[in-house]
């Protein structure tokens, strides 16, 4: 392992040393070593004014590689045609590893304290002069190509950017235990109109990983693959310091009770002073925390108690392209036999939806021609699971190849204090009511929708402060063919959505500003894996994405050694084109990797379960 630490004046001999030798590493002869080495010398003098840095073995104590971060702060250098971010301006003047350290993480260790110096000290450009060797690293590192530049050297840029605001106020600007408690979540409200087995909840647990943008402890129900750990900490950039505990409760619901039966493992997540994070709030997880329980504040999860809150936000105005479709109680099958009948002979759609669906289980989507096909409404509820219902106005979503996007989410939380803090808004991906995805990232939702979208949701966050909530919380939206937009439900927890903002977050910390994330809720497997194979499809798709200009980071990994075998993931680039073809690339080479097992012939790779430290 290693450090980084700030250059001291008198190992500047022996930092030019470094620097010629790492030069000399990629062939160059005698003579052109001698020619470049007046530009690559370090002077004692030069060591603070180029603000020098270096990766230091927390071991035998050896310098292994240094960074320099040059600029002049009193103007923007007009280095190139494209002016209109101005800000400051900082080079990075020297990057260099000793030879028998490449290929150990020294560059990227010293690249992103690079980028993270240049944002804490308002740098808004930060170009990179890179030696045609050095070309490829730097694509990696998410450097964007700016052009020719002088020597035939390969010009990049970087645009560094602090963490957001919101970012720091999750956590308090510190690393957090997240403890994946969906399916815990989930059997809280006991809606009969689900599954009560809610099979994949301790699958979507994985996605503990992203519930802030840098976690110190992950707590999940099922044991993991210790590869998948190691691939989203390197793409990540997660310190050595992460602590993963799995495996804790494989079948049962109740993670933070089974995390409170083991004193130790209690005693880890919660004696440490730092934040508890879980997918959402629970009894247990009040006790486990040490927190207030009230149930009544999670109310709002209801859909109908959600609907009748937009409605008080709607009567009070100020919100005219946000629209409100009808919504009806069925308290009796009896009665959504009748409500669905009678709509279905006026002609209109309908939605049936459960208390509490989740991911679009319990709800349906049911048009006229739907009804008379299945033989009359009580032949379409006779296939829906048992429950109560709810019936809803359907509203037609916008026509052509270019309308816009249909599904929308608004995110934000509010704090322990009741102040609310915006998050963003993202496209979802939705068929048939059943959510499968959802990007994030800037320019990824229309301004004429974006305006009205937030402007309700920071209306809801509000209420939901002032009847109590504290946490995240999102808003779903459906976009109609006028321009305008309809609030379908609150979650009051974590989602999908929120994980893909939490790592557009963290690469854009990283790497620079700009990264369009998308996740994926489920990638279909062509065969069950065994582990190594597992591992070995992941890190390909990692290497493939990168040459794409992607980064691609496995989300929920457990479900690929299921019988019928899938994963989920999350995708990130900075273009529109490039997100696509990475989530192109995946889904193909997942499908396709089947082809060399025999499905007799595949071996289970489920672990012991046995709760055990990771260190990623």
């Amino acid at each position: 392992m290693a450090k980084v630490r700030t250059a001291r004046p008198a190992e500047a001999a022996e930092l030019t040393a470094l620097v010629l030798r790492s030069k000399a590493y990629w062939g160059y002869d005698a003579e052109f070593l001698a020619a470049c080495a007046p530009q690559l010398r370090i002077a004692d003098a030069q060591v603070a004014a180029r603000r020098i840095v270096v990766a230091q073995d927390e071991g035998d104590g050896r310098v292994l590689g240094l960074a320099s971060l040059e600029g002049s702060w009193e103007r923007a250098e007009p280095v190139c045609s494209e002016e209109s971010r101005g800000g400051r301006v900082a080079r990075l003047g020297l990057l260099f590893v000793e030879p028998d350290a490449i290929g150990r993480g020294i560059g990227r260790l010293l690249y992103r304290d690079a980028v993270r110096r240049a944002a804490a000290l308002g740098v808004g450009r930060l170009l990179i002069d890179a030696d045609p060797h050095a070309a490829g690293f730097y694509r990696a590192m998410g450097a964007a190509p700016s052009g020719g530049s002088p020597d035939g050297l390969f010009r990049f840029e970087v645009a560094p950017v602090p963490p957001a605001g919101w970012a720091l106020a999750w956590t308090g600007g510190v690393a957090a235990v997240h403890l994946g408690n969906v399916a815990e979540f989930n059997a809280q409200f006991q809606d009969p109109s689900l599954d009560d087995r809610q099979h994949a909840a301790h699958h979507y647990a994985c996605l503990a990983a992203f519930y802030s943008p840098s976690p110190a402890v992950l707590v999940l129900p099922r044991a993991v693959p210790p590869g998948w750990i190691r691939l989203v900490g390197r793409q990540l950039g997660w310190g050595p310091e992460v602590e993963v505990y799995d495996g804790v409760a494989e079948r049962d619901p109740g993670l933070s009770d089974a995390v409170r039966a083991r004193p130790a493992l209690a005693g880890r997540v919660t004696g440490r002073g730092l934040p508890l994070v879980p997918w959402g709030r629970t009894a247990a997880f009040s006790e486990l925390a040490g927190l207030p329980w009230r149930p009544r504040e999670l109310r709002h999860e209801s859909k109908s108690a959600a609907h009748e809150l937009f409605g008080r936000i709607l009567a009070g105005g100020g919100h005219p392209l946000i629209v409100l479709p009808g919504q009806w109680r069925a308290g009796t099958r009896r009665t959504a036999v009748r409500l669905l009948a009678a709509r279905a002979r006026a002609g209109e759609s309908t939605v049936l939806k459960s208390e509490h669906g989740v991911g679009g289980s319990g709800t349906t989507v049911v048009t006229p021609a739907g009804v008379r096909a299945a033989g009359g409404a009580r032949a379409v509820l006779r296939g829906l699971p048992r429950g109560p219902l709810l019936v809803e106005e359907y509203v037609p979503g916008p026509a052509g190849a270019d309308a816009g996007p249909r599904d929308l989410t608004y995110d934000g939380f509010v704090d322990g204090a009741g102040r609310l803090h915006e998050v963003g808004a993202a496209v979802m991906d939705v068929v048939d009511g059943a959510y499968r995805g959802a990007t994030v990232g800037p320019g990824v939702v229309p301004g004429a929708l974006e305006g009205p979208l937030s402007a309700f949701g920071r209306a809801v966050g509000r209420e939901l402060a002032e009847c109590g909530y504290r946490g995240w919380f999102d808003v779903d939206f459906v976009a109609d063919g006028r321009g305008r937009l309809a609030p379908t439900e609150t979650n009051l927890r974590l989602t999908g959505p929120s994980g893909a903002f939490m790592v557009a977050e963290r690469l854009d910390v990283l790497r620079g500003a700009g990264h369009l994330v998308r996740i994926v809720d489920r990638v279909e497997l062509g065969a069950r894996l065994p582990q190594a194979q597992w591992d070995e499809l992941c890190a390909g798709l990692a290497r493939a994405c990168a040459e794409l200009g992607a980064v691609f980071v496995p989300a929920v990994p457990t479900a690929a050694f299921d019988p019928a075998p899938w994963f989920g993931m999350l995708v990130a680039a900075r273009e529109a084109g490039v997100l696509d073809a990475a989530e192109e690339l995946v889904r193909a080479r997942a499908l396709a990797v089947g082809e060399g097992f025999a499905p007799a012939g595949v071996q289970s790779s489920k672990s012991n379960g046995v709760v055990g430290l990771r260190v990623t």
